[in-house]
């Protein structure tokens, strides 16, 4: 590699462990980089996998072929296009099978915490999981293909539905508030009885916890039982976070849209398991949340 592609590598590889999606790594694996030039001109890091793939058992899972996606959108009139970012590194690989993304740099070797690009089974896995999330919707008015959603309605008022039900929100002049399925599935969900029901449940109360103040620390005891190393044991503490989360969810405030016009005003909680804060503005009415991070 040339000057200039060894500074964008490192500028890369600092990028990706700040997100947590690499690693250094002592793996007996270890496959060469290489870099695609992107349309207008940019440098994309590539793994050259092949030696991996060659001996991968392969994912059979079918991709939809496109002639069959334009099939469906026929006839309809108002489409949006949801293009998701960095998609495949929002699967985590199996901590038993990080080793085997591993790469070498000139001086270090990595591995990937998430799914590469490059894995032969990368795309089948891609897809079988947006095909799973998005069951209920795909070829009434969406289509998947990998990272790419195309949501599609015959006029502007059934499309305004179909988004609030694909985004799960719903947005109005009064603000933002979760769709009301969404809320339905929460409020039925029973209590998990084991770490993949506990996944699940977080991962849908997650989405939402811009709506829940002190989420983090709410969360905590539900949060712990999916660490690594730490045995699944429900205690009391568990069921009350649970039920916390419930009804914090169900009962949600109505999120004023941000204007970058007016004052905001941050308010902080602490305790040494968590941080939180509501970020709200006044338009005439008094103060009202526009966000609960945590």
């Amino acid at each position: 590699m040339g000057p200039s592609e060894l500074e964008e590598l490192r500028r890369q590889i600092d990028e990706m462990i700040d997100n947590g999606w690499i690693k250094p790594s002592e793996s007996e694996f270890g496959a060469p980089v290489l870099f695609v030039s992107k349309k207008g001109g940019k440098l994309r890091m590539c793994i050259d996998y092949r030696g991996l793939n060659r001996i991968i058992r392969k994912n059979a899972y079918p991709l939809p072929r496109i002639d069959d996606l334009l099939d469906v959108v026929g006839g309809c009139k108002v489409f949006s296009k949801i293009d998701l970012k960095s998609g495949y590194h929002q699967i985590e690989v199996d901590p038993a099978d990080q080793h085997k993304t591993a790469f070498k740099t000139r001086d270090r070797l990595y591995e990937f915490t998430v799914m590469p690009f490059g894995l032969t089974n990368a795309p089948a896995t891609f897809q079988s999981l947006m095909d799973k999330i998005l069951r209920e919707q795909i070829c009434r008015f969406v289509v998947v293909y990998l990272d790419d959603i195309l949501i599609f309605s015959k006029s502007m008022e059934e499309h305004l539905k179909h988004l609030e039900e694909v985004l799960g929100h719903r947005l109005s002049g009064a603000g933002l508030e979760p769709e009301a399925t969404k809320v339905e599935v929460i409020r039925n969900c029973p209590q998990p009885a084991n770490i993949r029901e506990l996944r699940s449940f977080l991962g849908l109360a997650s989405y939402y916890q811009k709506f829940v103040p002190r989420f983090s620390i709410i969360a905590r005891p539900l949060s712990r039982l999916t660490s690594k190393n730490v045995l699944y044991s429900w205690d009391t503490a568990c069921t009350d976070a649970f039920r916390a989360l419930k009804e914090a969810l169900v009962s949600y405030p109505v999120l004023r849209i941000a204007d970058p016009k007016l004052t905001f005003v941050v308010t902080t909680d602490a305790s040494q398991y968590g941080i939180g804060a509501v970020l709200q503005q006044d338009d005439g009415d008094g103060l009202r949340p526009n966000a609960c991070p945590a």
